[in-house]
């Protein structure tokens, strides 16, 4: 992306101007090589959404901003019901509540690297994944309704986890106001046996260990210390979210035909959040939402099974879970008002501060965990969020490392069996379903996640509490 067409605020945080149809201006939050490193096509995209009905105080991307579908991915909207803010598909993405969840171990590297490999093993034949992966639960339409409603609360009912899990998940495992009637039986029938799945593409599960603390306050509270080994899991809600986004693409385009909403790409088609069509697909997200959570549930499950079967005294804790594709109805304050605003976030991670309610009572007092996966391969995060955060991008932070080089690109660039190879060399065990997945999510295909990371906290929208090395990762 060109310097010249930005204005810089500072060395992190870069303006768009407000011109043509733009209601609002764009920011993005990076580092001067980051900006210069993003397509033109964030650029567009950023502008684009800021030209949106009802959008309020600014079109916003993270530091890990590349081309999306409608909105750029690492996109942060929020739009007011009331001054006729939009609802869109393009502002979720396809994968609904696509997140990651980190779960806390009393072990350390030392007693884990003797069984590595068969742990690895292990974990990679009992959690079921690849494209279109099945799992051993088995649910008709009728049956998935209850997920679609009851989110991780169901998964726990049914015995997959425990009830203190809950307080470690957004929305507590489950978001009210979702209805199945508004999700189509096409979608029901392809995730009937994908609950407890992990997938394919840039999902992964990885056994880490804590290799440097930040800040031992926050750690401390997040249950973290030097040398632990800790488990990362990636995915969301499989079929049955990529159907919901594919049903209301033509639902939506033709919302925003009588509506009069000029739409400038064709997945950025959108409708009045208070319209008929608008309330249906929102509603049906929640349901993409609940699906991911309650998937993510019976993952939590299986890896605990898996671990028992190595260390048998032990107990894997919820860390957090945390979405980074969602729309969510928030507080938060504007121009010194509080209003009720529908937060986009696509592939942006949601980073309230110290404060909030909705918060576990442990962590309130220092903010809420915010998990950044790497590339595989590299290093992810926990960081927390900020007050200033709150303020600056509707508490809103990036997801991860952000492609550099399409899955094309980087299938033609890269050996999945060097890949394999170069990793062990390091000391970390890669098992794959496909060879074609390992190859397209090479690390080299990524950002430079410490450079992400940099820019999100010098920007003030996080901090760093922990930086995790992987030891053993699984994919689809």
């Amino acid at each position: 992306m060109e310097l010249k067409k930005l204005k810089k605020i500072s060395d992190y945080e870069w303006k768009i101007p407000q011109k043509g149809d733009m209601r609002v201006p764009g920011l993005i939050f990076a580092s001067k090589k980051l900006i210069e490193e993003m397509d033109e096509k964030v650029y567009e995209q950023v502008s684009n959404v800021a030209s949106l009905p009802g959008i309020v105080k600014a079109s916003i991307a993270m530091p890990d901003a590349h081309w999306g579908y409608g909105f750029p991915i690492g996109g942060v909207a929020a739009f007011d019901p009331d001054a006729g803010g939009i609802i869109s598909v393009g502002g979720v993405g396809y994968d609904i509540s696509c997140g990651v969840r980190t779960l806390t171990t009393p072990l350390i590297k030392e007693e884990v690297k003797p069984l590595l490999e068969k742990l690895v093993k292990e974990l990679f034949e009992t959690v079921p994944t690849g494209v279109g992966s099945e799992g051993e639960i088995k649910l008709s339409p009728s049956k998935l309704d209850e997920v679609l409603v009851g989110g991780a609360k169901w998964a726990v009912e049914k015995g997959y986890g425990e009830w203190e899990d809950l307080e470690y998940i957004e929305e507590k495992g489950c978001m009210p106001g979702g209805d199945p009637d508004y999700v189509s039986m096409e979608a029901k029938k392809r995730q009937y046996r994908q609950v407890g799945t992990l997938g394919s593409g840039n999902h992964y599960l990885e056994i880490q260990y804590v290799a440097e603390i930040y800040d031992k306050d926050v750690a401390e509270a997040f249950g973290l210390f030097e040398n632990q080994v800790v488990v990362t899991f990636h995915c969301g809600s499989r079929a049955l979210g990529h159907q919901i986004a594919t049903d209301y693409l033509p639902v939506l385009a033709k919302a925003a035909k009588k509506y009069g909403i000029p739409i400038k790409e064709k997945e950025l088609v959108c409708a009045p959040i208070n319209s008929p069509e608008g309330q249906k697909y929102f509603k049906a997200m929640i349901c993409g939402i609940n699906c991911a959570l309650a998937n993510r549930q019976v993952i939590t499950h299986l890896v605990r099974l898996v671990f028992k079967k190595f260390f048998p005294r032990i107990h894997l804790k919820v860390l957090y879970d945390v979405s980074h594709n969602t729309c969510k109805v928030e507080e938060h304050e504007v121009n010194g008002k509080i209003l009720k605003l529908y937060v986009h976030r696509k592939g942006a991670t949601r980073a309230w501060g110290p404060g909030r309610k909705k918060l576990p009572i442990a962590y309130r007092k220092v903010g809420q965990p915010v998990i950044i996966g790497g590339s595989m391969g590299t290093a992810s995060y926990i960081l927390v969020g900020t007050k200033e955060c709150e303020k600056k991008s509707f508490g809103s932070a990036c997801h991860g490392a952000g492609r550099t080089l399409s899955r094309h690109q980087a299938l033609k660039s890269f050996r999945a069996n060097k890949i394999i190879e170069d990793l062990r060399k390091r000391g970390i065990i890669i098992m794959g379903k496909s060879k074609r997945g390992l190859a397209e999510e090479a690390p080299e295909a990524y950002k430079d996640i410490n450079e992400v990371i940099e820019s999100s906290c010098k920007a003030g929208l996080t901090k760093k509490v922990a930086k995790l090395l992987p030891m053993g990762c699984i994919k689809g």
